[in-house]
């Protein structure tokens, strides 16, 4: 059982005093047989009150106000969770069993909010890349591991190019992206073919240098497998989820899963930074001091534009001065 000691700041820098800053912040792991949180620590700027609550998914959701005047803002949140491995789902049920057993999920109230597509101008290409990526003969565990390979290798991952606000449209068009991104293009192709799917966020755990996602939060997917049960899907990493990702919270897409977002009132100016650190009980520094309050932080956008409209702009100047 891998126990992690996980620390996550977030930083809100504003270009002059701001009041009356209230959030909402997702940031408490969720319980369950795979996934036990041992202490967690909260830490706000001005010690506000945070009361709690459990969403319509199941998450656990927390909400405070900062009336004071400030000029930054940060929650710093410690964790100490332990995860456990899931056994991976037995592939010898009939395919056409499993098959029949997704059409009746679409009409039980658990599962809809998962099978609804959200419609954008790629679809339909993207409908034909799933029919030819998939096989007949595939269970939906299969599958959901197909198209999991096909995110991996089809779209580059690329810090900064994509931020919380682009469209699917955007990222398609782009073939490229983060975490959350590859999570949404892989949920669209399992929708497309029945299979519910939820968008997952939370942490990897892992000192691999092959795999992408560490220093920030994270995300990927779970399809929902007949007579298993919500599997983790990870595209960015082409792998499965398991006791190396840290679940904070599950739902339809990004939005319902934001570790932190709010309003305040001042000047729109600000800037956001963000930094996740992890240990596990194998480092040798692994101890109560391990993390630090001044974890290094990244900054993650400074702009009122995304950074595809940014993207596109520089491309277009590339352009006229080639004219």
């Amino acid at each position: 059982m891998p126990e992690f000691k996980i620390q996550h700041i977030t930083r809100y820098t504003y270009e002059s005093l701001v009041r009356d800053s209230a959030n909402q912040i997702i940031l408490f792991p969720i319980k369950d047989e795979y996934q036990d949180v041992v202490k967690q620590e909260l830490h706000i700027t001005g010690n506000p009150v945070v009361d709690t609550h459990i969403d319509y998914y199941g998450n656990e959701v927390g909400s405070f106000t900062y009336s004071e005047q400030h000029s930054m803002l940060t929650i710093n949140s410690k964790l100490d969770v332990i995860t456990r491995q899931r056994p991976l789902p037995v592939n010898d049920i009939f395919p056409e069993q499993q098959w029949e057993d997704l059409k009746r999920l679409q009409y039980m109230v658990p599962y809809i909010d998962f099978l609804k597509q959200e419609y954008f101008e790629g679809l339909p290409e993207l409908q034909v890349i799933v029919e030819q990526v998939r096989s007949k003969d595939d269970t939906p565990y299969r599958i959901a591991l197909r198209f999991c390979n096909y995110v991996y290798l089809n779209f580059e991952y690329i810090k900064g190019v994509t931020t919380v606000e682009t469209t699917l449209d955007e990222v398609w068009k782009l073939k490229a992206g983060v975490c959350q991104d590859f999570a949404h293009i892989l949920m669209v192709m399992l929708r497309l073919l029945k299979i519910p799917a939820r968008y997952v966020s939370g942490y990897i755990c892992t000192h691999s240098s092959a795999m992408r996602g560490e220093g920030a939060t994270h995300a990927w997917a779970e399809a929902y497998i007949p007579d298993y049960g919500w599997l983790g899907i990870d595209p960015t990493n082409n792998c499965v989820a398991n006791e190396t990702h840290v679940r904070l919270a599950v739902g339809r897409s990004f939005p319902d899963c934001s570790p932190v977002k709010g309003v305040y009132k001042g000047s729109s100016g600000h800037k956001l930074e963000v930094s996740v650190s992890v240990d596990d009980e194998n480092s040798p520094a692994y101890d109560n001091h391990t993390l630090h309050e001044t974890a290094p932080l990244q900054p993650v956008t400074e702009y009122t534009k995304n950074s595809y409209q940014r993207h596109m702009e520089i491309i277009q100047q590339q352009q006229q001065q080639q004219q």
